[in-house]
């Protein structure tokens, strides 16, 4: 396979998959923001910071905006500079499956290029207007039924391998700085009445869509520990980060099913392996460990891998811009 054909695939995966990470963050935020008795900073300042934007948005609204909701959702959606936004990110998946139009299926190029149009035509900012939960929902469903045509009318080989490892790889660090950045804020909340507090963790479930999930494999008073171990450990549940990292290297097996000295994906596959093996309950029972120090070993586990993927099978180091801990390709 062309490399920059399987560098296209990838980065098609991940633009997808951070599209509908952004808008099931603010979708979330917002709901938080309108039912739950919480300071505005305390929820709009996470999802800046989840996509590592405080600074960028400090920089062009001031800090005191980080409370204005309004003025972080429409930094977070509509802005073209902010490599984060909504906009933004739906213009890259849209020009990588435009490239690779011989590679992936009539049905998933027609629904990337209809959200393309939806989001930068006058229809997203009538339904953003008229709506925001509908706005929010409706990207969020394009891009789940974009990832079910990629599974039901591609042929599962090469160029569907590298789609796929790179949502899942997406996923794994998405979740990882969401888990990361709100189990930091919630749990630092003092004098916070017991409804508040689960209607906190719930809405961290709900922002992973992992609210229903979660209720039908735990029973009891939902807690911090109990939401991150989910998030974390949970094999069933396909947002966790030993899910998306399991499958990663089920996907990496395949692209590289020869391992040896100096073949393509050995280094990916020492850097995944680790990752995968620290995932665990058993990691945060040792002496000294926090979940806040296993997801940034997460974070910056999935970056590297991400880093060497681009190396090893690219032939080349990724040309990105650093938007906080992400990274937008060139």
């Amino acid at each position: 396979m062309i490399a920059r054909i399987a560098e296209h695939c990838f980065w098609l995966g991940r633009y997808l998959e951070r599209l509908e990470s952004v808008a099931r963050v603010l979708q979330m935020t917002d709901q938080l923001a309108l039912d739950a008795d919480v300071p505005a900073d305390q929820c709009w300042v996470p999802a800046l910071a989840i996509f590592g934007e405080r600074e960028t948005f400090a920089r062009k609204h001031g800090a005191r905006a980080e409370a204005d909701g309004e003025k972080v959702q429409g930094f977070l959606t509509w802005e073209d500079d902010n490599f984060s936004s909504l906009v933004a990110t739906v213009v890259m998946a849209r020009d990588n499956a435009r490239t690779i139009r011989e590679v992936v299926s009539r049905e998933c190029w027609e629904v990337t290029n209809e959200l393309y149009h939806f989001l930068t035509g006058e229809a997203g900012r009538a339904e953003y207007a008229a709506s925001r939960f509908g706005f929010y929902q409706h990207i969020r469903r394009m891009v789940q039924l974009c990832l079910g045509f990629l599974d039901s009318t591609m042929l599962h080989d090469t160029p569907q391998e590298f789609i796929w490892l790179g949502v899942m790889l997406e996923r794994a660090g998405q979740t990882s700085r969401l888990v990361d950045v709100h189990h930091h804020v919630f749990s630092q909340m003092r004098h916070t009445h017991r409804v508040v507090e689960t209607a906190l963790w719930l809405s961290l479930l709900r922002a992973c869509s992992g609210f229903e999930p979660f209720m039908k494999s735990h029973q009891g008073r939902v807690t911090g520990d109990a939401v991150a171990a989910f998030l974390l450990f949970e094999p069933r549940f396909p947002r966790s980060v030993r899910h998306c990292l399991e499958s990663a290297w089920r996907y990496l097996g395949h692209l590289c099913p020869v391992v040896g000295r100096g073949q393509p994906g050995e280094e990916c596959l020492e850097l995944l392996v680790p990752l995968v093996e620290q995932l665990k309950p058993e990691t945060l029972a040792q002496e000294g460990a926090s979940v806040h120090a296993l997801l940034t070993r997460m974070v910056e586990g999935t970056d590297a891998l991400c880093t060497e993927i681009s190396r090893a099978f690219f032939g080349k180091a990724p040309v990105h811009v650093q938007v906080g801990t992400q990274e937008m390709a060139g």
